[in-house]
């Protein structure tokens, strides 16, 4: 049964959000599309046994935005291999929290979140 978020599944939502925003810029050169992000506003909650209201995730997908384009001027990879790295692969594609990178983005978001 899929549970609201709480503030830790809030955060560690926003990250998911934000690792995308900039991985998408890393190998693209342009920031995800609306479309784009309210789809993995969608998968991440249903891949964590997590429920979210429409509004929360807008709310989530616009920070998102914000703090990565913060975080753009940041160091963050750039080749395929060093991407990859920010996500356990082994389980799919959920975020490694070992990673430094990962780490630092996600405490970017808690500070984030407890200032709104």
């Amino acid at each position: 049964m899929a549970r609201p978020l709480d503030v830790e599944a809030r955060a560690e939502l926003l990250c998911f959000l934000v690792v995308g925003q900039l991985l998408a810029f890393a190998r693209e050169g342009v920031w995800l599309r609306t479309n784009h992000l309210i789809e993995s506003a969608q998968i991440w909650p249903a891949s964590n046994g997590a429920q979210c209201d429409w509004l929360e995730r807008a709310r989530l997908v616009e920070a998102s935005r914000a703090i990565a384009a913060e975080e753009s001027g940041a160091r963050f990879p750039k080749d395929d291999a060093d991407l990859h790295r920010l996500f356990n692969l082994r389980t799919g594609w959920f975020l490694d929290y070992r990673s430094p990178v990962v780490q630092r983005i996600h405490t970017r978001c808690v500070t984030y979140l407890k200032a709104s």
